[in-house]
């Protein structure tokens, strides 16, 4: 037994999330898809990709010149 464990504190927004999903099922896959559709990166096509590459411009070594 550890002298200094605390007794499981749930928040009650931690709560009210945990009811929801127990509710519905299927929030977790939609938040997966939510997130796949803005957040993750999908590899890029070639020809769009060699065009970025061909559009960067160098820059100086010294920006504030």
């Amino acid at each position: 037994m550890n002298l200094f464990a605390k007794p499981e504190y749930r928040s009650e927004f931690t709560l009210f999330i945990d009811e929801w999903k127990a509710r519905d099922p299927g929030v977790a896959e939609r938040q997966t898809a939510g997130r796949a559709l803005l957040w993750d990166q999908s590899p890029q096509e070639p020809e769009h990709a060699q065009r970025a590459a061909a559009s960067q411009v160098r820059r100086k070594a010294y920006v504030y010149d």
